[in-house]
């Protein structure tokens, strides 16, 4: 008995196989592409909120700077640039009316920032070691208090680092950096 020849070839994959396989890896394409612009959208969403929330805090950092400056008068030239500083990192975040960063942002930033933080923490006095929002009433007090703010901070922003997306982990730790040099400038001379 002679077996007649096939009019396709065995070894080979079939039409059908391949047109599944096609439609297989196109569906596959399409939900890992749905997936990855669902990621970068949280990722951005993640990113805002900690930019917003990196801006909120070097509000009221400045408000605290600009509290103690009330309070404490004779301590106001020592801490101006660090709270212009802390102003512009604040700007840089995008706070204060969604300003953004530029190299050209005045030193001199808007002192609405901490208008009504520092109408009223300025008229009390509490103890050194209260976090509550008061001024020491003395100004070693009100400068640790400013100290370990910046210290606080500047290690939330360190940690925040690998949560955020690079440019703004980037901008996280320079401000950080800074937070951390003016936790040096504050405490230089209490050693």
């Amino acid at each position: 008995m002679s077996f007649s020849a096939s009019p396709r070839p065995q070894w080979g994959p079939r039409r059908r196989s391949l047109l599944a396989s096609a439609a297989g890896a196109a569906l596959l394409a399409g939900c890992s592409g749905g997936s990855e612009s669902e990621e970068r959208a949280a990722e951005r969403s993640a990113g805002d909120a900690a930019r917003a929330r990196a801006g909120k805090d070097s509000e009221a950092l400045a408000a605290r700077y600009a509290a103690v400056m009330s309070a404490h008068p004779g301590l106001a030239e020592r801490l101006r640039p660090l709270r212009a500083e802390v102003v512009r990192h604040a700007a840089a975040f995008g706070a204060g009316g969604g300003r953004t960063a530029s190299p050209g942002v005045s030193s001199a930033a808007p002192d609405s920032v901490s208008a009504s933080a520092s109408a009223s923490a300025s008229a009390r006095a509490a103890g050194p070691g209260d976090d509550s929002g008061r001024v020491p009433a003395d100004e070693k007090g009100a400068v640790a208090l400013l100290a370990g703010a910046e210290r606080k901070l500047a290690d939330r922003r360190a940690a925040d680092l690998l949560e955020v997306p690079g440019e703004l982990a980037r901008l996280l730790a320079s401000v950080a950096a800074a937070g951390a040099a003016h936790v040096y400038l504050l405490t230089e001379g209490d050693g």
